[in-house]
């Protein structure tokens, strides 16, 4: 077997709109082909043996043993991968159960796809899984315990903390996205000007000077004391010779820590001796120069947790113990404690192992004991000083105990730090009485406080603290989304958006967009090139200032990755025509047709899809759509007309208007022949392009006095509309770039060509090489019928061809038409447009197709300028 290619996939997608996290395998299973499981010796047996609780999967007959019976019967091993793949995930602690294997309609070479909760991890179990069938289908020997290992570890890697954790998800039950903008805790909810950021369980309102002020501990201690709340008193020395004189000042017991540590490091509590304050020094000189000596607190270790100023959730901490049961070495029950499968390496279970350290080894000395000691029956014997749940301890809600007063001192603690999230440490004897003077006193405040102990508590009710910051950082009513206008199809896509974006700026929205131009954020480009694909999508939905984007989602980002975002309120299917058909799978229209579906499915319920009625493909998109749609079409046929008295919205031609019908009445918006975009009414594409963003911009509440002012200003030149019919006066000549690349767009462009009247036309044409021969020699076929003579160059990137293939593919569809039609062969781009230039007669028209806009842009206004004497060019 061979992989051939592994995806990552992270939005909605061909497979699935719901399971946006799918890694998408193509694997070819060689040999395999002609070899069902049935006809593979002892093969099933020896998978099952190994991986027993693969009888739980269903598969297609929804009950357990399912797939067992799928293999008994004869299933192929691409099949097989898919399960081993979820199965390997899910012995890893990493819960995945979607699937689905589809042939590529390719012999033997399958799409093997399913779910993951961690990419790493995912390309992993794809890779381990084919070596664990293959080496199982040959009866060799696979290491599973090692595999699954090695899996964990990548998954340990790869997940979020806890506490992270609980906050998206949060967010998740409230619909709101999310995205994570590192590998570790720096997450974005909600998009564009609606954002909110957290790291961690620090939000992007949290204040960065109450931060530092919490992590000066002694400076916290002042401003709480000064503001008569319960805190120890104590001082801050920096060296070991005023260690004495503190303790002196204090008297003993002491707790000593470090003046900026955090999740209990180097920290001692309980000291009662000048030996032990002096290895505490020590240890807190370890991880802070400046070190706190305060008096010790008797009682028992609580943890408040405030969020938005108010007390959400209390914890009571246990540090790691164990209990003698008169048998057992103190080694053997700390082995046994970590035995429980509750605990774990770092945050990945609900508790943490206990490891034996020099604090843990230091007690056992204190206590006259050693690993290979007995204790007695019910001893409880505590191995670290603090209580963190990090260092193995445990924790019981109980917040249920809380007195009003206790509520009201912790919220109070949390306003004087001006600390909108934190950890209010607490030690007291009794939580069920008021706090201070022999019951207690504040011994810390945390910012960034773990919620494993809440989330997850040893004992008592769990809380939804994650809830309570993703309420806090939007509360009821408060949008946590943008308005998105998702646009598709095979050509037309670059001017809608770009006519779209423009209306809204001229609504006064602050408008993202993403081409295959560029991305562009209130209007500016921010970076150019081919930025259709999901991570250009990402990267305007991260813009704080973008309150409306338009997205081009094109074919290739789709399948490479995925959406970009998981909803929209508008989707535009402006035509499905034969493109990149042959690539990745996509063979036939109705398969490029369900690819380019993906967007329209993702549409809100309470949005609208916008199709062409025109084009019969994208009609028959609308079958199923759980959102409304609106049609658009360049006459006032029977199917729009019978739509928009059904209450549908529509977008026509009328009697040489823009017509719009919205909430059952018509509206001319403007004469076609006035937007410059449709050039003079004569570009039938350019005119339905209009249409579907007058319908985009309506479903977007933008006002019809806006989307006038945006139809009468939008030009097709460079600056609005990069290499889409720029068009430049050469005296009493005409020059046109424009990006054709395809049948159809050549076939719109010869029909426009026809009604601007007879002149004598040259084209500078291209195919990109990636395409099949028919669709090359095509493009040749329709461009000997639309120009008198022909200038045939190659890109400067031919996608895997030869250039003298691609001129002679062209050749061949141009001879096939006109075998007379006068052909000139230039591969260099500069050079092809030169020569054109040199033989255009006067009040001709030469069209120069473009791949890189901008290049062609540079180099025709470069020549236009040198043959005038240095004047500058625009369109």
């Amino acid at each position: 077997m061979e992989i051939q290619e592994i995806k990552v996939l992270r939005g909605p997608n061909r497979w699935s709109i719901r399971r946006t996290e799918l890694i998408q395998m193509r694997l070819d299973i060689g040999e395999y082909e002609t070899l069902p499981s049935n006809q593979i010796e002892g093969f099933t047996e020896r998978l099952f043996r190994l991986i027993p609780s693969l009888y739980g999967h269903r598969c297609s007959m929804e009950r357990a043993g399912g797939f067992l019976h799928r293999m008994l019967d004869g299933t192929w091993i691409g099949h097989i991968v898919e399960h081993i793949a979820l199965e390997l995930q899910c012995l890893a602690s990493m819960e995945c159960g979607f699937g689905r294997t589809r042939s590529t309609g390719r012999e033997g070479v399958y799409n093997v796809v399913f779910s993951y909760m961690y990419p790493k991890a995912g390309i992993f179990a794809a890779e381990a899984a084919v070596r664990l069938a293959d080496s199982l289908a040959k009866g060799l020997p696979f290491d599973l315990e090692s595999c699954l290992e090695q899996l964990a570890r990548i998954g340990r890697g790869e997940r979020m903390g806890p506490s992270t954790q609980a906050i998206v998800d949060a967010a998740k039950k409230r619909g709101i996205p999310w995205r994570r903008l590192d590998g570790h805790s720096l997450v974005m909810l909600g998009h564009g000007k609606n954002q909110r950021r957290i790291r961690a369980t620090m939000a992007d309102s949290t204040s960065s000077m109450a931060v530092e002020t919490v992590q000066d501990k002694h400076l916290a201690k002042q401003v709480l004391g000064a503001n008569h709340l319960p805190v120890p008193i104590g001082t801050v020395i920096s060296g070991i010779s005023d260690l004495e004189g503190a303790i002196d000042r204090l008297g003993y017991p002491v707790a000593i820590k470090p003046l900026d540590g955090n999740h209990g490091r180097g920290v001692s509590s309980h000291v009662v001796d000048l030996p032990a304050a002096r290895s505490a020094f020590e240890k807190a000189q370890n991880h802070s120069a400046d070190v706190v000596v305060e008096k010790h607190i008797r009682g028992e270790d609580y943890r408040l947790l405030v969020i938005g100023y108010r007390l959400v959730a209390a914890a009571r901490r246990t540090p790691a113990h164990i209990i003698g049961d008169g048998r057992s070495t103190v080694g053997e029950l700390i082995e046994a404690e970590n035995s429980d499968p509750n605990r774990g390496e770092g945050h990945e279970c609900t508790l943490t192992r206990i490891e034996v350290d020099h604090q843990t080894l230091g007690i056992l000395e204190e206590n006259g004991l050693d690993m290979d000691s007995v204790l007695a029956l019910g001893t409880r014997l505590l191995l670290k000083y603090t209580a963190n749940l990090s260092t193995g301890g445990t924790s019981e809600d109980v917040t249920h105990l809380v007195l009003p007063a206790t509520r009201a001192m912790a919220e109070r603690a949390a306003r004087v730090m001006g600390l909108d999230i934190c950890g209010i440490d607490l030690v007291a004897r009794d939580i069920c009485h008021p706090i201070g003077g022999e019951n207690g006193a504040i011994i810390e405040i945390n910012a960034a406080p773990g919620f494993r102990m809440h989330t997850h508590p040893s004992k008592g009710r769990a809380r939804d603290v994650g809830m309570e910051v993703v309420d806090m950082l939007f509360p009821p009513g408060v949008p946590f989304r943008i308005p998105i206008v998702a646009v598709t199809g095979t050509n037309g896509k670059t001017s809608t958006v770009g006519l779209l974006a423009h209306i809204a700026r001229t609504a006064g929205k602050k408008t993202g967009c993403t081409t295959t131009e560029g991305i562009f954020i209130d209007g500016q480009c921010i970076t150019e090139g081919d930025c259709s694909g999901p991570q250009s999508a990402a990267t305007v939905l991260s813009d704080p200032l973008v309150g409306y984007a338009v997205l081009e989602c094109a074919r290739g980002g789709i399948l490479r990755a995925g959406l970009g975002f998981d909803s929209c309120k508008v989707s535009i299917l402006t035509n499905i025509a034969e493109d990149h058909l042959g690539l990745d799978g996509i063979d036939d229209l109705d398969t490029l047709a369900r690819v380019k579906g993906t967007v329209l499915e993702t549409t809100q319920p309470d949005g609208l899809a916008v199709l062409n009625a025109d084009d019969p493909l994208v009609r028959k998109m609308a079958e199923g759509l759980s959102c409304a749609v609106g049609y658009f079409g360049l006459e006032r046929s029977p199917l729009i007309m019978e739509h928009f008295s059904a209450g549908g919205a529509v977008a026509f031609v009328g009697e040489g208007w823009l017509t719009l019908g919205w909430n059952g009445e018509l509206q001319k918006i403007a004469e076609v022949s006035k937007i410059p975009l449709t050039m003079d009414g004569k570009f039938d594409c350019m005119v339905q392009n209009c249409l579907a963003a007058v319908l985009a911009a309506r479903a977007s509440e933008i006002p019809v006095h806006a989307i006038r002012d945006g139809l009468s200003t939008f030009c097709p030149d460079e600056k609005m509309n990069i290499g889409r019919m720029n068009t430049f006066q050469v005296g009493s000549s005409t020059l046109m770039v424009d990006y054709a690349h395809n049948s159809h767009g050549y076939r719109e462009l010869g029909k426009y060509l026809a009604r601007i009247g007879p002149c004598r036309k040259t084209g500078v044409i291209t195919a990109t090489g990636d395409r099949r021969d028919g669709d090359i020699a095509e493009i040749g076929t329709i461009c000997a019928q639309i120009f008198d003579k022909l200038v045939l160059r190659t890109d400067s990137d031919c996608r895997g061809r030869e250039p003298l293939e691609i001129i002679e593919l062209l050749l061949r569809g141009i001879r096939a038409q006109d075998p007379e039609k006068e052909v000139v062969i230039e591969m260099e781009e500069g050079k092809a447009i030169r020569r054109a230039l040199d033989a255009l007669e006067e009040g001709g028209l030469l069209f120069i197709s473009s791949d890189d806009s901008r290049g062609t842009l540079e180099i025709v206004k470069n020549e236009l300028s040198a043959r005038e004497g240095g004047r500058e060019y625009g369109t």
